[in-house]
């Protein structure tokens, strides 16, 4: 589900789940065992990139559908290791958003240091109210971090799926580049930073990320029971089954 590529002292960790990069638990525990993982075995920096033209397409509606509640209530426990292990990292990260990033795609990518996204006819956004589930609170203030206060409302409230070029315009990413060089500028941006002196370089880091390891250093308990009950409202629950009969119709 993750393939790993090493860039020298840059550890690549390519989403591969095929078609749509979407999210499981098994792939988020996986994602979380990768980035904690990464500077005990020695790595600088990691980029977190995904398929051409599908960076990660959010949870996987028609196989969590399946779930029951405490398969769900693990669910989000394991979503928010995954996230609390991007914010929390010790070494920098980037996204190479590769391609689509529509809900859980861009939560990965806002909890990381840069934000590379592919030019093209791609969508990027929380959308997750536009399928009746309401932001998580640690999410949204990973949002409003990113991009202040009032994008963050705008853009959360309304679930706004955006290009890529409207993504840069209001922060929601920091660079745009040609589909084929996302990767490559990617590493380089990598690589760029583990060229300043790497003491002062990683203490500042430390000291401006502070805000966001501290997002995960409260008790999340209440939240995530909370974030997980709403999985189960009626409402939510027939807006999830209509985008999961959508889906099912492209496949056949």
């Amino acid at each position: 589900m993750i393939n790993i590529i090493e860039h020298g002292r840059i550890r690549e960790l390519r989403l591969n789940r095929p078609p749509a990069n979407a999210l499981t638990p098994e792939l988020l525990i996986e994602l979380t065992k990768q980035v904690n993982t990464a500077s005990r075995q020695g790595v600088r920096a990691l980029v977190l990139s995904g398929m051409p033209g599908m960076f990660s397409a959010g949870l996987d509606i028609p196989r969590l559908l399946k779930l029951n509640r405490l398969e769900i209530a693990a669910l989000w426990k394991t979503l928010y290791d995954a996230i609390g292990a991007v914010a929390c990292s010790t070494v920098p990260i980037c996204a190479a958003v590769s391609g689509h990033a529509p809900a859980g795609g861009t939560v990965l990518a806002i909890f990381c240091d840069w934000r590379i996204a592919a030019e093209g006819p791609f969508k990027i956004g929380l959308s997750e109210v536009q399928v009746g589930l309401p932001l998580p609170p640690v999410i949204l203030q990973g949002l409003r971090r990113l991009v202040g206060p009032n994008q963050s409302e705008r853009l959360a409230v309304r679930g706004l799926l955006l290009s890529p070029q409207e993504a840069i315009q209001v922060g929601l990413v920091d660079e745009t580049v040609p589909a084929e060089e996302v990767v490559a500028r990617a590493i380089q941006w990598s690589e760029d930073l583990l060229n300043i002196p790497h003491v002062a370089m990683a203490y500042t880091r430390e000291q401006a990320r502070a805000d966001l390891v501290a997002l995960f250093a409260r008790d999340l308990t209440s939240e995530i029971l909370e974030v997980g009950e709403a999985w189960w409202r009626p409402d939510t629950q027939a807006m999830l089954r209509s985008v999961a009969d959508r889906l099912a119709k492209k496949k056949s």
